[in-house]
């Protein structure tokens, strides 16, 4: 696993600058309080620092896909098949497998993105206490996770680490960002905040902005097993990057996108909206997409559940290595399906991968 690491862009309301297609980011400082970068401390603990990994040789022209296998009828997941229990087909030619692993161990590589906006600041309570088991329970000695707030910025709390006590002490640091409400790309009116300029999108919750940065920024130039969780009731408010560019920016990056759909629906009813959160399309189009899924927090299935099937999703998954038969490396994206010799599980698996230049991914 890379031990480079860039410096992440934060995206603020006054730091965007959008010029036909050229999207430019000013770097800016993290906000007071947040957790340093394991290079940026003075002596780094031995927790911090992953035992050096031996090197893995690799065919560069091997496209891999990561994958899980569940039931069709309850949903649980299948962690026991072989190679000839599967087939892969590639803009529907069929691929001859060359490489196929259970991959229960091998090393992860995480990203956890928590939406801060109005409608989460009530839930982030819970979401400490949840994330914070979960990276006790999910991080070992050759995992790296990071840390990503948004709303109407998008912040580093915590880069890479292998340590869950520094992952811990960035989720203590999570604040709601206190902006003035954003429901259907316009302000809630409340009389006690006076006019809200209505000049351009307005900015309330970056949620395709987060992926997309935490795609290109951070995941993409790692290698193994990705994949981000993102904690949001999927409303997202100005970003500059729509669903279709954080999508394409997860798949680039060969991560998983698992969708944790939380709503405040006491929020919502507040301000005469019903139930609200009406991202859920949006999450499952984008988790779909990468090989992830899109988990629903409510009263009989709670947060610290959910975390628990992420983590067993991503013990549980194999891993199938081909050659295509077709070398053009043209940018295009190539469609894949995987298909098991049971009729009664299903696949769960990314939809393709852009078959670009292996510098340019």
């Amino acid at each position: 696993m890379s031990s480079f690491v860039r410096p992440f862009v934060i995206l603020a309301a006054a730091g965007l600058i959008v010029a036909g297609a050229a999207f430019s980011s000013q770097f800016t400082p993290a906000a007071p309080g947040a957790r340093p970068s394991p290079s940026q401390e003075q002596a780094p603990s031995q927790e911090q620092t992953a035992t050096q990994e031996p090197t893995l040789k690799i065919n560069v022209d091997l496209v891999n896909i990561l994958f899980t296998v569940k039931a069709k009828k309850g949903g649980q997941l299948i962690p026991n098949l072989e190679q000839n229990n599967f087939k892969i087909y590639e803009d529907g030619k069929e691929q001859k497998i060359q490489r196929f692993s259970r991959e229960t161990d091998l090393p992860l590589t995480l990203g956890l993105l928590i939406d801060i906006s109005a409608s989460q600041e009530r839930l982030i309570d819970i979401e400490k206490e949840a994330a914070s088991a979960f990276f006790s329970s999910v991080i070992r000695q050759k995992d790296e996770a990071f840390l990503i707030s948004f709303g109407k910025d998008t912040q580093l709390l915590q880069d890479y680490t292998n340590s869950a006590r520094l992952l811990r002490a960035a989720l203590q640091d999570l604040r709601g960002d206190g902006q003035t409400p954003m429901i259907s790309r316009g302000p809630i009116p409340n009389v006690n905040t006076g006019p809200v300029p209505q000049m351009g999108t307005p900015k309330g919750t970056l949620l395709f902005d987060a992926i997309y940065l935490a795609s290109n920024e951070k995941l993409k130039s790692e290698v193994g097993r990705k994949a981000m969780i993102l904690i949001t009731d999927g409303d997202d408010q100005g970003s500059t990057y729509d669903r279709r560019g954080a999508t394409e920016a997860a798949q680039r990056a060969d991560s998983i996108i698992y969708s944790i759909y939380y709503v405040d629906h006491g929020f919502y009813a507040a301000y005469g909206m019903g139930f609200g959160g009406g991202g859920e399309g949006d999450l499952r189009k984008m988790s779909d997409e990468t090989g992830g899924h899109v988990f629903t927090v409510d009263k009989k299935h709670p947060l610290n559940e959910v975390f628990k099937e992420i983590q067993d999703e991503m013990r549980n998954q194999y891993s199938i290595g081909y050659e295509s038969t077709n070398p053009n490396r043209d940018g295009s994206f190539r469609h894949i399906e995987i298909k098991v010799d049971n009729p009664d599980y299903r696949v769960q698996a990314r939809s393709g991968y852009y078959a670009t230049q292996n510098d340019e991914q």
